[in-house]
């Protein structure tokens, strides 16, 4: 991911530094564990815990520039970090990566890193959450207008358009915590999985002591479902953001204008036109989904590999696994302050639902007609009727409202009383069930309305 969309704080997650951290703990725990049971001497488990935390207490671009040119020499990178914490540790050495493989450091490390990075994912996410609930009960009871095929529908609650986006994201949430909880796995087995020349309580050692639990059968490899289901998380998340930002960039529209992402002073819109408001940070959280779903196919692909390992999924997790975790936490802690500073226009919204001339509330009137004892296909008739007489007029001089052309209909007059139809057309009526609502998103309903 470019510097552009990278936050320090998932970058260094990724670092190289990190990453030989994760590796020199992976083999230190390792030698601590047969120690433990007497397969190297104890005092060379503590000798090479206490250089080995020098060396990477101490790692500098030097140390960086040492690995990459001994491993220009030997092309594999993990001999590489052996080689150069050999030479920090000297003849103990000889215990490190006793029995194990490269895949035993590489699976491990990267499990870690995955989890490191969901944990800032899960802290980003309650960012999301939190912003969500918040404007959700500001706006409880925000009227606006609801659209199905982009068309005005029937009145609804701002508030209720956000608590079901706050309801996506805390299912976000639970399949994220799911998807850590399967790539949270450690494979310290050897060569093809089989412990021949490593005791499995090497493996249940360090599981232990990194927060990872043994994978069931290793082959040599973590099994690459677990990585797929966990891209595949990742995505859906991508969508709930995009799903979002969509409908941001629609509520900002100069027709529309109920919504808008915050101006900041100074801010330019266009190089050529000074009056120029544009939705530029859902349009760019539109494009940073594309790219997190993009990490799908390749996630799902990697399942195949040959016999008991191959390294065809390398060389794609080397750019999926960063790319991925570095994109989606940008583009939620986005998320989380354009919603925190979004510019709401309840007049707006209210002028939008009278824009009109009362058609929205055709719904209820049909059941207002119906309860008058007129047939629900004949009422649907009336109603359709009217709606269209006062759509195909509006913006005409001799233009009628809905209610007018209903009033003025021989088959509702004196059969539907004015009370009755003050009631169908009262936009309220679609708030009563806030409450209901609101307690089972977010288990409470919020302070009284005003």
């Amino acid at each position: 991911m470019v510097p552009r969309y990278t936050r320090p704080v998932m970058a260094a997650i990724w670092s190289p530094e990190n990453r030989y951290r994760i590796w020199f703990e992976i083999e230190a725990l390792a030698c601590e564990a047969m120690a433990e049971y007497g397969a190297i001497p104890a005092q060379s488990a503590r000798t090479i815990r206490e250089k080995g935390d020098a060396a990477m207490a101490a790692f500098s671009q030097a140390d960086l520039d040492r690995i990459d040119e001994i491993e220009a020499e030997t092309r594999h990178d993990v001999i590489a970090f052996l080689t150069w914490l050999a030479e920090k540790i000297g003849p103990d050495s000889r215990f490190v990566h006793l029995g194990m493989t490269s895949s035993d450091v590489l699976d491990t490390c990267l499990s870690v890193q995955m989890v490191q990075a969901t944990d800032l994912l899960l802290e980003d996410l309650d960012a999301v959450l939190a912003a969500l609930k918040r404007r959700a009960f500001e706006h409880k009871y925000t009227l606006t207008i609801g659209r199905s095929h982009a068309i005005h529908a029937e009145p609804t609650s701002f508030g209720l358009k956000l608590a079901g986006h706050y309801a996506e994201f805390a299912r976000n949430r639970a399949r994220l915590l799911r998807a850590r909880e399967e790539i949270a796995v450690c494979a310290i087995s050897g060569a093809v999985g089989t412990y021949a020349h490593i005791d499995p309580r090497v493996e249940e050692f360090v599981a232990s002591r990194l927060g990872l639990k043994p994978e069931d059968v290793s082959t040599q490899v973590i099994p690459r479902d677990r990585h797929a289901a966990y891209f595949c998380a990742l995505a859906v998340i991508a969508s709930g953001i995009e799903r979002l930002a969509t409908e941001v960039r629609h509520l900002q529209r100069s027709e529309v204008r109920e919504a808008e992402e915050f101006f900041h002073k100074g801010q330019k819109g266009s190089s050529a036109m000074p009056h120029k408001r544009n939705p530029v940070l859902s349009e760019n959280l539109t494009g940073l989904a594309r790219l997190v779903r993009s990490h799908v196919i390749p996630a799902l692909e990697n399942v195949a590999l040959w016999h008991e390992r191959d390294i065809s999924h390398s060389s794609v997790e080397r750019n999926i696994c960063p790319d991925g975790t570095i994109g989606l936490d940008f583009a939620l802690m986005r998320l989380a302050g354009m919603m925190e500073k979004l510019v709401v226009y309840p007049d707006q919204m209210q002028a939008n639902i009278d824009s009109l001339g009362g058609v929205v509330h055709s719904g209820e009137v049909l059941l207002a007609l119906a309860r008058a004892g007129i047939l629900r296909e004949d009422a649907y008739r009336i109603v359709q009727r009217n709606a269209m007489a006062t759509w195909t007029r509006l913006g005409h001089k001799d233009a009628k409202t809905f209610r007018e052309n209903l009033e003025a209909d021989p088959e509702v007059a004196g059969r539907v009383p004015a009370e009755v139809l003050d009631a169908a057309m009262d936009s309220a009526s679609h708030l009563r069930s806030l409450d209901h609502t609101f307690t089972r998103v977010f288990g409470e309903t919020g302070p009284a309305r005003s």
